[in-house]
């Protein structure tokens, strides 16, 4: 049985395992193995993931199966923006061990986040995914639509390709 818990500080370290067990898989064909290296450690060092939980307040959740860490997600809830008159939040992370995609355990981690989004008031979830990841065909599943184009330079001559891709709650 897959259950979900919330991450804290003293786990994070199952997290930063997780991604560097699913990154060289999801990201083989996309990115270089340098820039595949560069952003596990700008990304998953510890001291990330602990600036990502406790400065920019990402909520980190663990899928489990029978005492076996299968995937997480983190997301972040916005304020609303009064320009917009709209409240989104971000999903950050999803990722499952490639050997359990396709299973549900994305999905589960991804209704786990849509349902603490709506108690929090959000009326929009929305994610970055890189133009060349099959990952959107999932998110297109789910009622993500793609808003827009982005191009993030992260260092070191790295740029990340994405669609922005959201859906009304």
């Amino acid at each position: 049985m897959i259950t979900i818990s919330v991450v804290g500080k003293e786990d994070l370290n199952i997290i930063q395992d997780l991604a560097n067990k699913i990154w060289p898989d999801a990201y083989k064909s996309i990115l270089s193995n340098e820039q595949l290296k560069y952003m596990l450690d700008k990304f998953y060092s510890i001291s990330a993931l602990q600036g990502q939980l406790l400065d920019r307040n990402h909520i980190f959740l663990l899928a489990n199966d029978n005492n076996k860490n299968v995937g997480f997600a983190s997301y972040e809830l916005c304020c609303k923006n009064a320009h917009e008159g709209i409240s989104k939040a971000k999903l950050h992370k999803l990722y499952v061990l490639p050997e359990l995609q396709s299973k549900g355990i994305g999905k589960l981690l991804l209704n786990e986040v849509e349902k603490r989004v709506k108690n929090s008031h959000c009326d929009y979830l929305f994610l970055n995914v890189n133009r060349n990841n099959k990952a959107q065909e999932f998110y297109k599943k789910y009622n993500f639509q793609i808003t827009k184009t982005e191009d993030i330079a992260i260092g070191e001559g790295f740029l990340m390709e994405d669609y922005v891709m959201e859906k009304l709650l």
